[in-house]
């Protein structure tokens, strides 16, 4: 499955991030959000969890365009669901700020994963993929929590944080791919859709490093430039 760089992508997400990370790249794509059940079904793990409501997030984004009879339905289709992982456990989107206080103290001083699976449906066709990154949270005090809480910043984002926060910067260093971390790795979309254009700038202008195609746990990002998405 390929795309030219100039080809009109559809992305099953309203995140704001993901939004931004394809426009750093230089990508034409309109926005579908899907709205579906993401509640994990018995015996299920985390990561066939996630594939599932990927999967169906691109194919519910699908459905409404063919519905509407709008010719985006025929164009690749991203959905990315992420997820933060601590000892096991899915910290998703805090529902209130004692579920944001709570999480972010347990995620403190603590190394934890943020596990993603990415989908790029067209026509009948799909590409998954699950890209990891291993994130070290630094030991911030409590009365830093409460300052990033009132900011209404963690809420919509799983984990209750943002690793480009411009104040708050809760992440002391991160392995493997940091755009994950962020929302979506772009380096395995270009995988998927080989034509994009090279994601190594945006990577770059996030960490200082150009990010490679595959990166592992020797790919160390500890500085991270706080004017990202300012």
């Amino acid at each position: 499955m390929s795309a030219h760089s100039a080809a009109l992508l559809v992305l099953a997400s309203a995140s704001a991030r993901r939004r931004e990370l394809l426009s750093r790249l230089g990508v034409h794509f309109k926005v579908c959000p899907a709205d579906v059940d993401e509640s994990p079904l018995p015996g299920e793990t985390v990561l066939s969890t996630q594939t599932r409501i990927t999967r169906d997030k691109a194919r519910t984004a699908q459905a409404k365009l063919t519905a509407a009879g709008s010719a985006l339905a025929d164009q690749p289709i991203v959905a990315c669901d992420t997820t933060v992982l601590l000892d096991g456990e899915m910290l998703n989107k805090p529902a209130s700020s004692d579920e944001a206080r709570d999480m972010l103290r347990r995620l403190r001083g603590r190394v934890h994963q943020v596990q993603s699976v990415i989908v790029v449906r067209h026509g009948q066709g799909e590409l998954v993929d699950a890209v990891r990154t291993q994130v070290l949270m630094r030991d911030y005090g409590d009365e830093e929590i409460e300052a990033y809480i009132a900011t209404g910043d963690p809420f919509d984002k799983a984990g209750a944080y943002a690793v480009q926060h411009p104040r708050f910067r809760p992440v002391a260093e991160m392995r493997g791919c940091p755009l994950n971390v962020v929302g979506l790795a772009l380096c395995r979309l270009r995988a998927c859709l080989t034509q994009l254009p090279d994601p190594a700038p945006v990577c770059r202008s996030f960490s200082g490093r150009p990010c490679p195609d595959y990166p592992d746990e020797q790919h160390v990002i500890t500085q991270i430039d706080p004017a990202f998405g300012s």
